[in-house]
C-alpha cells in the first residue's frame, strides 16, 4: 500500500451549488440518503409551492451526496441515474468527483466502509441533538488513493463478489419461500384427504364454546399495569400466541366478561383486519386472561376434537380459502361467530387427529430448522461484504479477497 497516496478530499471533491429554478406550478423529485450506505432514494414528489421560497439545489447523477446530520451514521452515497435532476435542501450538500483522480464507483464503495464513516464522525460536531458534519473539516480529511488502474481492479473485484452475495441472498429467500409453499401444500393435502375419507361436521357440533370479548372502553374500564392479560389481534400470530405487548385489564372487567375468559387448550382466531384468520392454541401456563372483540375463543369438546388438530386445520389453505373467500367487506374485512360455527371440520377419530398433528408438527419442525439455518446464513452474508470492503481499501492483495 506504499504507492497509495494520502489525498485530501478537497483535491478530488468540489462543491456543487447549482441552484434549482423552482416554479410554483411544477413538481420535483426530492432525495433522501439512507443510513449505513443503504443508498440514495426518492423521498417524494413535491410541488414548487411546498418549498415556500427556500432554496433547493439540483442533484446530478454521479455526484456525491451526504446528509449533514447523518453522515456520521453512514448517510452518504452517489446520486443514481434514476434521480438525476432531483432537488435537495441545504441539509444535503452535493460534490462533483474528479474522475481523473478517483473513479466515482471506487469512491462510492469507499464511502460504505467503517473507516470512512469514522472520518465523517470526526468531521462532525455540535450539541447532542444538533451534531452536524462540518464541511470544511470534511474536505480536509485524507484518504489513501491508489492509481486509477488499481481502483478499477478493486471495483471490479468488489462488484464480482457483491453480485455473488446478492445471488446467494436471492437463492436463500427463494428456498425459504419454497419451504413455506411445501408446508402449506402438505397441510392442505392432509385435510383434503381427511375430509374425503372421514367427512366433515360443523365446528359448533364439535365445541362447547365459540364467542368473543369486548372493548374495556365501551364498559368504562381502562388498561392498567397489573391484572389479567388482555389478548388482542396483534397477540395472535400464525400458530403462536405472543404476549410480549399484551395489555392488562382490571379484575372487575375480567370477571364481568366471564364468557370469554381463557383456559389452557382454548383456540383463538382473529376475526377482523389485516390479521384475519391468524390462529393459535392458548398455552396451559398463560394464567388469567381475556380477549377483545377482534378475537374469538373456541373451546373444543376433547372427546370429538383436538385443539392442535383444529389449529392446523384453520391454518391450512382449505380453511383459509373459506375464511378469506367468505369475509364480509364492510369498514374492515371480518368473519363472524356465525361463520365460525358453520365452518366444516374434517372428523377423523381423535386418535387419528393426534397422529396427523404429530406428522404436521414434524413438517413444521423441518421448516423451522431450515429457517434458522437460513437466518444464520443471512447474517453471515450481511457480514461478508463489509469484511471484503475492509480488506480492499486497506490495499490487501486480491488473493485474500475471497467470498
Amino acid at each position: 500500500m506504499n504507492h497509495w497516496q494520502p489525498t485530501p478530499l478537497c483535491e478530488v471533491l468540489s462543491r456543487s451549488n447549482e441552484i434549482a429554478e423552482v416554479q410554483p406550478d411544477e413538481s420535483y423529485k426530492e432525495i433522501t440518503v439512507k443510513l449505513w450506505g443503504k443508498g440514495i432514494v426518492l423521498r417524494g414528489i413535491a410541488s414548487g409551492t411546498d418549498f415556500n421560497g427556500s432554496r433547493r439545489f439540483l442533484a446530478r447523477k454521479g455526484q456525491l451526496i451526504l446528509s449533514r446530520i447523518d453522515a456520521r451514521n453512514g448517510a452518504i452515497g452517489l446520486v443514481p441515474e434514476s434521480l438525476d435532476c432531483s432537488v435537495v435542501s441545504t441539509d444535503f450538500p452535493l460534490f462533483r468527483i474528479d474522475s481523473n483522480r478517483v473513479l466515482p464507483s471506487y469512491f462510492e464503495w469507499l464511502s460504505k466502509t467503517k473507516p470512512f464513516v469514522e472520518l465523517c464522525q470526526r468531521a462532525s460536531e455540535g450539541t447532542t441533538n444538533r451534531v452536524r458534519l462540518q464541511e470544511d473539516r470534511f474536505l480536509k480529511l485524507q484518504i489513501s488513493l491508489p492509481p486509477l488502474a488499481e481502483q478499477r481492479r478493486i471495483v471490479a473485484r468488489i462488484e464480482e463478489i457483491a453480485a455473488k452475495i446478492n445471488e446467494a441472498r436471492r437463492l436463500r429467500q427463494r428456498s425459504e419461500a419454497e419451504a413455506e409453499v411445501l408446508k402449506s401444500r402438505g397441510r392442505g393435502e392432509v385435510f383434503v384427504r381427511c375430509r374425503q375419507e372421514f367427512g366433515a361436521r360443523r365446528l359448533e357440533e364439535l365445541t362447547t364454546r365459540i364467542t368473543k370479548g369486548e372493548s374495556p372502553e365501551w364498559q368504562g374500564y381502562t388498561y392498567q399495569e397489573s391484572g389479567p392479560l388482555f389478548i388482542r389481534s396483534e397477540n395472535v400470530l400464525w400458530g403462536k400466541l405472543d404476549t410480549r405487548n399484551a395489555v392488562r385489564i382490571p379484575d372487575a372487567f375480567h370477571e364481568k366478561l366471564s364468557r370469554s375468559q381463557l383456559r389452557g387448550g382454548d383456540v383463538l382466531i382473529n376475526l377482523v383486519g389485516a390479521s384475519i384468520g391468524r390462529t393459535c392454541v392458548v398455552p396451559e401456563i398463560l394464567g388469567s386472561a381475556n380477549i377483545n372483540q377482534a378475537v374469538a375463543v373456541i373451546t373444543v369438546n376433547v372427546v370429538e376434537l383436538s385443539a392442535d388438530f383444529l389449529v392446523h386445520f384453520l391454518l391450512s389453505s382449505v380453511a383459509q380459502d373459506v375464511i378469506h373467500g367468505g369475509k364480509v367487506e364492510t369498514a374492515r374485512p371480518n368473519i363472524s361467530l356465525g361463520d365460525l360455527r358453520e365452518l366444516k371440520i374434517p372428523t377423523p377419530s381423535v386418535l387419528a387427529q393426534h397422529r396427523i398433528v404429530a406428522e404436521l408438527d414434524a413438517l413444521q419442525a423441518r421448516v423451522d430448522a431450515l429457517k434458522n439455518l437460513q437466518a444464520r446464513t443471512a447474517a453471515e452474508l450481511d457480514a461478508l461484504l463489509p469484511s471484503i470492503l475492509d480488506k480492499a481499501f486497506k490495499g490487501e492483495p486480491f488473493t485474500r479477497l475471497n467470498a
